[in-house]
């Protein structure tokens, strides 16, 4: 119903303020009133360990691009609880939409090291054929979409799988992860205006670290953060305390259920801080302070995980102390037997496009093996390949 006054009334967005949701202090303490999620045992271990094998994975990789075995990396180091958490409250059937540093989703859901390790040496064993960027994962089995480097491009793609979830009418739901930064995108006021207009069951996820590469958030927007936005859009919102692994997880649980049983999308922000740099390429003692990073590294969310665990008699220092040497071994064994596997054959350069290769996709391929075969110094990874296709052309001729 509209409601009419009479004398001119301006508003700007001051009238709604949005409180931050919460359960545990940096102590792993639960706040005065707060109500502990129905989390069993094993499902807040589970949680924990990705939490853990996603920061010990992050660490050795960081380093191994440093060591100049990986070309580029990118790490989650600080926003773990808000990553696992979320997923830790999905069906493992619901998509997940992610951007780039949404690793813990997928190591939650049971994506191997061994997995992690091909995609990021882009060997014969990657799902993606060696075609993408380090940090680019996708896996159909685990209902992951794979990533793809343009910003928010993720966003409308998820409003559109969950409107064919509605018609499917399967019970699940697609939540796609994005950064602050990424909601200064077109695509997002997009995304959400088709979500609410056609009520799809989607979660909006935004991860607000604090900085868009070098641009602190109080230089992309004026506004309260993220959250208000969805006003403009008629749509339930929930900002929560993205280093409480237990708030993440409580807020998304309701949010698959109003997304699910009404069929209405749901924007979350989640407050948290990138400890480590943007990525590789990013250095970011050149826009922010030591102190400032070191004030956030006093709300861990995996010391803070961690305590309330120790505290409940589910978790201990020798656990603690095994788990991670265990997990260190494992990525260091796993990443050297990754990086000498071979690279995917050349010539899946040239398919997955058309059923039949096409006379000028093969005049250019066999144009590339010419070049490679007389500079094979230039491209060792491709010789390599051509060195394999050789010896299996020869095999099967021998068999014949």
């Amino acid at each position: 119903m509209t409601k009419y006054v009479h004398q001119p009334l301006f508003m700007t967005g001051d009238e709604f303020s949005i409180a931050t949701f919460s359960l545990l202090d940096p102590e792993g303490e639960l706040y005065e009133g707060a109500k502990e999620p129905d989390l069993p045992r094993d499902h807040a271990r589970r949680l924990y360990q990705a939490m853990l094998g996603t920061r010990i994975l992050d660490e050795r990789m960081m380093a191994a691009q440093r060591q100049g075995r990986l070309s580029f990396y990118m790490q989650s180091t600080g926003e773990e609880a808000a990553v696992v958490g979320t997923a830790a409250a999905l069906d493992d059937a619901d998509m997940i939409m992610a951007q780039y540093r949404e690793q813990g989703a997928l190591m939650y859901r049971g994506f191997t090291i061994d997995e992690f390790m091909n995609q990021l040496f882009g060997n014969e064993l990657d799902y993606g054929k060696g075609r993408q960027m380090p940090i680019h994962y996708g896996s159909r089995k685990l209902h992951y979409m794979t990533i793809s480097s343009p910003l928010a491009t993720q966003i409308p793609q998820a409003t559109g799988y969950a409107y064919g979830q509605k018609l499917a009418g399967d019970g699940h739901c697609t939540l796609t992860f994005f950064g602050e930064g990424a909601a200064s995108e077109g695509d997002f006021h997009a995304a959400l205006n088709m979500a609410s207009v056609h009520q799809v069951p989607v979660i909006f996820f935004c991860r607000n670290n604090g900085y868009a590469i070098s641009t602190p958030s109080n230089e992309q927007f004026a506004a309260d953060g993220i959250a208000p936005r969805a006003f403009g859009y008629h749509m339930h919102v929930i900002r929560v305390d993205g280093n409480d692994a237990l708030a993440v997880y409580e807020a998304t649980r309701q949010a698959r259920k109003i997304a699910v049983e009404q069929n209405q999308p749901v924007l979350i922000e989640a407050m948290s801080y990138r400890l480590a740099a943007h990525s590789s390429s990013d250095d970011p003692s050149g826009y922010r302070a030591k102190s400032e990073e070191e004030a956030w590294r006093l709300k861990d969310p995996i010391l803070r995980m961690q305590k309330w665990l120790t505290k409940k008699g589910w978790w201990s220092d020798e656990e603690e102390a095994s788990e991670q040497e265990t997990l260190r071994r494992e990525v260091l064994d796993t990443m050297k037997r990754a990086e000498k596997r071979s690279p995917p054959s050349l010539d899946s350069l040239i398919t997955d496009v058309y059923a039949d290769i096409t006379p000028e996709l093969q005049r250019q391929y066999d144009q590339l093996k010419r070049h490679i075969r007389r500079y094979p110094d230039a491209y060792p990874r491709g010789a390599r390949s051509l060195d394999l296709e050789v010896n299996t052309s020869t095999e099967s001729q021998g068999e014949a």
